[in-house]
């Protein structure tokens, strides 16, 4: 093939490609950050669990801007439900803790979601169910519905699925004791 006719070829595919070649290099660098992010983290849990002498399998997953990360095992693991705590509250710790690696690391913010033995995915249940009841509990009433407080990520999966039922959704309070308000309007 000639200079001339790569030239051409370069010239068509930049002509069909124009107006998205910056959002596709920005995707690709979004992605490898996330990756990046997501590399990092997994190195401070894995060396976390060999230090505490637990087993447990690291998947990494990017998907909607946001790297996930999950620890299981194949099997039943008391240790791993140790690291969930009571209402995942040492899994909250661990996150920051490793949102804080990855930070120290790279100097940017992460929003790294961490799971361990399935729990956010159960807890996404719940919490859908919770949304569902309260969505409710406007409808008979017509008053507005508070919550128990929850933490940042759960608020979320709480506005979305009243979102999704039509309604509307507020957090409100500061730090520990914020919570989401329900209403009709």
């Amino acid at each position: 093939m000639s200079a001339e006719s790569t030239e051409e070829v370069s010239a068509e595919v930049i002509e069909d490609h124009e107006g998205t070649e910056e959002e596709t290099t920005g995707t690709s660098k979004g992605a490898s950050r996330l990756e990046e992010e997501g590399d990092i983290a997994a190195d401070y849990l894995e060396e976390l669990l060999d230090i505490a002498d637990i087993d447990g399998d690291i998947d990494i997953e990017v998907r909607n801007g946001r790297t996930y990360i999950s620890i299981g095992a194949d099997e039943e693991s008391a240790a791993l439900d140790r690291l969930v705590g009571r209402d995942g509250e040492v899994l909250e710790a661990l996150q920051e803790l490793a949102r804080l690696s990855v930070l120290s690391a790279t100097e940017n913010r992460s929003r790294l979601v961490l799971d361990i033995n399935g729990y956010r995915k159960e807890r996404a249940g719940v919490l859908q169910q919770i949304a569902e009841d309260a969505v409710a509990k406007v409808k008979e009433s017509g008053a507005a519905v508070a919550l128990e407080p929850m933490s940042a990520y759960e608020r979320k999966i709480v506005h979305d699925a009243v979102a999704d039922l039509g309604f509307i959704s507020e957090s409100e309070g500061e730090g520990a004791g914020r919570h989401i308000v329900v209403s009709a309007d």
